[in-house]
């Protein structure tokens, strides 16, 4: 797991001098250096003619000789790649390469990759399973190629201004180029107040900075980029009995953690006593003689023993079903813990880590229990993506959710701009721009011919979350996790699971009006009955009053500044009628974690945006 960066032109030569090659490798280290936290042990640059590369290694597989940017010759030509991500089907890539006559110099999966292009083409990277963003250059055919896992677990930002490419793992290395400059525009402002914390697939929020999409690669020449899709769900008919599928799903989930197991260095879980990462922690486990020797990370926030409130979101914490997977599995198991005033502090290095402003304190949590976890492993493995892919947010099943005509997981936009000034509002025009987002990626659902409407709206929710909720949840976990050099691995995202799982009917997935029931059934005997059927509770967030005090006498602090660049937007009347009344915990507006403190968390992380990257506004 690493960071990735560089820049391409093929109408300029960078190195046709000294001093232009010093220039530009200046600028190669400088990208690197933005996020140099994502890999601290080794760097590297590559500029030849056209192209620079860089990287920041964070060592996971062959530790000695996986160093970047990597280079392989062929027929007098050269081969570069930068690589963040590891290959989970490497083994057969190999036995490919090997019945092919190549051999390798390491064992790591970054050769692996560039000799697969090197022997197959482009068309190679349909073939690969698991997490990656890559560019590779090509000398033969003078072209760039980048491309992005099928999940979009690992981001690749990019920009072209004239015949410039820039790219780079986060927004920050773009901007550390020298001809690229932050802007935002009033798609930006949509994207931040009517669909943020979530952004549209491609969109960086920020003036022509893309983010490549999901399952599709580019190809970059002296003709311009290229952009093409290589996987995308697909709708099939499910053939599979009941039993089959709960034999299926138990395989392919359990082969996915199995093998998400490799590293040249200790692997760790996150252990929160739900089902997702129960059974990631259940299954990794066994592959260690000794349990002790498998270190495993609960969370939750200070105070919660007094003051946490149950709701139909949040049913009850989650410290008695940890005890009971550590007294089944024995793992060397750490509680950490976070306070109402961390996470406010956090809320400022979170906003850098993603970017952007983002989930408030969802985020800034998750940054402050990596930034211990990352003290003792390099590598984690989480329970993310099983809610949208088994179906286990409410929206999936609750007729008033899933009868919404928009995204389930925030179903108005006035609670995001209740703190706006009327004009601003009016000028957004958000209701129109969320509505035409979703309606555009609703209609690009695979449906099935045939199927009822039932079946149909399934498959469109079940799209929505895949491709946008889902999206948002690996957003954060990358950022959080990379920002301390952690690398998050993800089973239930493999492609496999995917694959297969959307195309179960919605009767396999919730049976017995139980959310997630396929999944229980298919770990059934292999975890304490009393975690596998529990009622799901998403992740924890501090029910501290003082945390929501702590967040309104900052607001109204920065709004009391003329000179903040929130003073334009906002209207300080509304704050002060906003928090007059008592915040409803229960309505959240954004997924299920998000609602009154964290609108206000949300304004701040906005407010500190503005400041660290002071964007050109052209509206």
């Amino acid at each position: 797991m690493c960071g990735i960066s560089g820049f391409c032109d093929f109408s300029r030569n960078f190195t046709i001098s000294g001093a232009s090659s010093e220039k530009y490798t200046k600028t190669l280290i400088d990208m690197r250096r933005s996020i140099a936290y994502r890999g601290m042990d080794e760097c590297g640059e590559y500029l030849k003619g056209s192209v620079g590369l860089s990287h920041a290694r964070l060592s996971i597989r062959d530790l000695t000789n996986g160093r970047q940017p990597m280079i392989r010759y062929q027929g007098g030509h050269e081969y570069a790649i930068v690589f963040n991500g590891e290959i989970y089907n490497t083994d057969e890539l190999l036995s490919m390469l090997m019945m092919s006559g190549r051999t390798c110099d390491t064992t790591c999966d970054t050769e692996i990759i560039l000799l697969m292009y090197m022997e197959y083409g482009e068309d190679f990277v349909s073939m690969l399973n698991g997490i990656y963003a890559f560019v590779i250059y090509d000398s033969t055919e003078n072209i760039l190629i980048m491309a992005r896992d099928h999940a979009g677990i690992k981001p690749l930002f990019y920009t072209i201004q004239d015949n410039l490419l820039v790219f780079g793992s986060e927004i920050k290395a773009l901007f550390a180029h020298p001809d690229v400059h932050p802007c935002v525009d009033i798609d930006g402002f949509r994207e931040i107040f009517g669909i943020g914390p979530a952004r549209t697939p491609g969109c960086g929020v920020f003036k022509n900075i893309c983010e490549m999409k999901p399952g599709h690669y580019a190809i970059y020449n002296a003709n311009g980029l290229h952009i093409h899709r290589y996987w995308e769900l697909t709708a099939k008919e499910h053939t599979d009995s009941y039993e089959e599928t709960v034999d299926k799903v138990s395989y392919l989930v359990s082969d996915a953690i199995r093998r998400q197991m490799v590293s040249d260095v200790p692997v760790c879980s996150f252990l929160s006593g739900g089902i997702d990462s129960s059974i990631v922690t259940a299954i990794a486990c066994k592959t260690f003689e000794n349990p002790k020797d498998f270190n495993t990370f609960s969370f939750d926030f200070t105070g919660n023993d007094k003051y946490f409130i149950s709701n139909s979101f949040q049913p009850e914490r989650d410290n008695r079903y940890v005890d009971i997977m550590l007294s089944e599995f024995h793992t060397s198991h750490s509680r950490l813990m976070c306070d109402e005033m961390e996470l406010v502090d956090l809320l400022y290095e979170s906003t850098r880590a993603k970017d952007l402003p983002g989930m408030a304190d969802v985020d800034a949590s998750m940054l402050y229990f990596c930034s211990i976890v990352s003290k003792s492993n390099k590598v984690v493995l989480t329970g993310e993506c099983a809610d949208e892919i088994f179906g286990g947010y409410p929206w999936f099943y609750r007729p008033e959710l899933t009868a919404r005509k928009g995204f389930p997981w925030s179903p108005t936009t006035d609670v995001r701009t209740c703190l706006l000034r009327d004009d601003f509002i009016n000028t957004l025009d958000l209701d129109n721009y969320v509505y035409e987002t979703y309606r555009t990626s609703v209609a690009q659902t695979p449906l099935l011919y045939g199927e009822d409407d039932a079946a149909k709206k399934q498959r469109q929710i079940s799209y929505l979350n895949i491709k946008w909720f889902m999206q948002t949840l690996l957003d954060r976990m990358d950022r959080t996790s990379m920002h301390y050099g952690l690398e998050a691995r993800v089973p239930f995202a493999d492609r496999r699971i995917m694959d297969y799982m959307y195309n179960v009917p919605w009767n396999m997935k919730y049976r017995n009006n139980v959310e997630k029931s396929l999944l229980r059934n298919a770990f059934s005997g292999k975890l304490p009955d009393e975690v596998l059927f529990r009622k799901k509770s998403p992740y924890p967030k501090t029910y501290n009053p003082e945390y929501e005090t702590a967040l309104a006498n900052k607001l109204c602090d920065i709004l009391s500044d003329t000179n903040s660049s929130l003073y334009d937007i906002c209207d300080t009347d509304k704050l002060n009628t906003l928090l007059k009344e008592p915040s409803e915990y229960g309505k959240p507006w954004f997924g299920q974690l998000m609602a009154f403190p964290q609108l206000l968390a949300y304004y701040i992380q906005l407010e500190y945006w503005f400041r660290i990257y002071s964007p050109k506004i052209c509206l």
